[in-house]
């Protein structure tokens, strides 16, 4: 293995850090790993959100060695319950109920604040003797023996394989010439974070109203997470509004289950799409995360897809370092295609189909969901194999996702 050429990793996000380490750890030390992000900079990370992270990539962030560093500010979701209704409707009654478990003892998600767990990677990183640079890379070209890599600092770096994890804007993508297909949805992720008198006590809400979901997601302490999904106009007329008007719209929506509620942090929207790359991988180049893929949040998959990705192509890459061959080679990374893009594309129909049956005023849909949701609440069976999907366990599982070191 020492006499590989090394990796670089564009971006240093959530799937650019992970991959990483992950390679770090199934590589050894005799490989260079390079993560170039102008984002890197910024330390300690400033970042509001807070990420809902599944069993799955819990597992991939223990078999790492960070989980147990963000363990005890990460909130368990112990139920879930999805209610359907329209805004001005007096009661919100419940059509399906989750509980939390996946194994005994094992929640099937876990809320991080995002911040912590992106510093935490980091610290790991550099533990780790991983070269972080704070410069975003420039520019590349592949020949048939690697790939030439030129950073915005001016360095020039001769590698085996380049991974895009900058983005769902990915310049990499775009200087490789690999083109998307999706569309835009013409709606927007509020995001916010509030305070609330009474304890959640780990529950997860899911309102489906006639703009979109709205989504409470429990955090450590009295308080909450949202994601509220409106049309793009509409959004950006709410997070323009006063304090009080503000608060005066989310009551509406969020209820007084939990008490009086305050605003935490600055609202802010963020427009929703679906795209996915017509090819996941390039001459010596591999996308993962965003640069990959982007999905509507209705079914808080977004970012576990990624560390999905992160999980499929570290073991293809490792696997291919033991047996002595070249990292980047066209065989190793259509390996890595075959086994994220049917997984990619299934969840992308999922979600897609998701947001047209609910996101909608119509009377019709709304009866047939709501026969559905209550027929789904009555099968055990099928609400546990539902889970298990969510929980990103259903499938072949690569093995940082059983929690299996490299």
């Amino acid at each position: 293995m020492s006499g590989q050429r090394g990796i670089v990793i564009g971006g240093g996000a959530f799937a650019g850090l992970a991959l990483a380490v992950a390679l770090r750890q199934g590589l050894g030390p005799g490989v260079p790993i390079i993560v170039a992000d102008p984002a890197l900079a910024t330390r300690p990370s400033r970042d509001p959100r807070a990420t809902a992270i599944v069993a799955a990539c819990r597992r991939l962030f223990e078999a790492l060695g960070v989980w147990g560093e963000v363990a005890g500010e990460a909130q368990p979701i112990l139920d879930m319950v999805v209610t359907d209704s329209k805004l001005e409707d007096a009661t919100r009654p419940v059509f399906l109920t989750f509980r939390g478990n996946v194994e005994p003892g094992e929640p099937f998600a876990h809320m991080v604040e995002n911040r912590r767990l992106i510093d935490v990677l980091v610290q790991r990183a550099e533990a780790d003797g991983i070269d972080l640079r704070a410069c975003a890379v420039t520019d590349f070209s592949s020949r048939a023996d690697g790939i030439a890599v030129t950073l915005a600092d001016g360095s020039a770096i001769e590698a085996s394989l380049l991974v895009a994890a900058d983005g769902a804007r990915s310049k990499l993508r775009e200087r490789a010439g690999i083109a998307t297909h999706g569309w835009d949805y013409d709606q927007s992720g509020i995001v916010v974070t509030v305070g609330h008198e009474r304890d959640h006590h780990g529950r997860a809400e899911e309102h489906f109203l006639p703009s979109g979901p709205f989504a409470i997601l429990p955090l450590k302490g009295q308080r909450s997470s949202l994601v509220w999904t409106e049309k793009r106009d509409a959004a950006a007329r709410i997070v323009a509004l006063s304090e009080d008007e503000f608060h005066r719209e989310l009551e509406q929506r969020f209820g007084l289950h939990l008490g009086e509620i305050k605003v935490l942090d600055k609202p802010r929207a963020f427009p929703l799409g679906y795209f996915v790359a017509r090819s996941f991988v390039g001459e010596r180049l591999a996308l993962v995360g965003d640069a990959a893929h982007v999905i509507h949040p209705i079914a808080g998959q977004g970012l576990n897809m990624g560390l999905k990705d992160v999980a499929a192509l570290a073991e293809v890459v490792v696997d291919a370092a033991r047996l002595g061959i070249d990292l980047g080679q066209a065989d190793v990374l259509e390996r890595y295609q075959r086994w994220r893009r049917f997984d990619t594309m299934a969840m992308g129909v999922a979600t897609n189909a998701l947001n047209f049956l609910f996101s909608n005023r119509s009377t019709l849909l709304r009866t047939v969901r709501d026969i559905g949701l209550g027929l789904v609440d009555r099968a055990p069976p099928l609400k546990d194999m539902f889970i298990r999907q969510a929980a990103g366990l259903a499938g072949e599982v690569p093995r940082l996702l059983k929690g299996e070191a490299l």
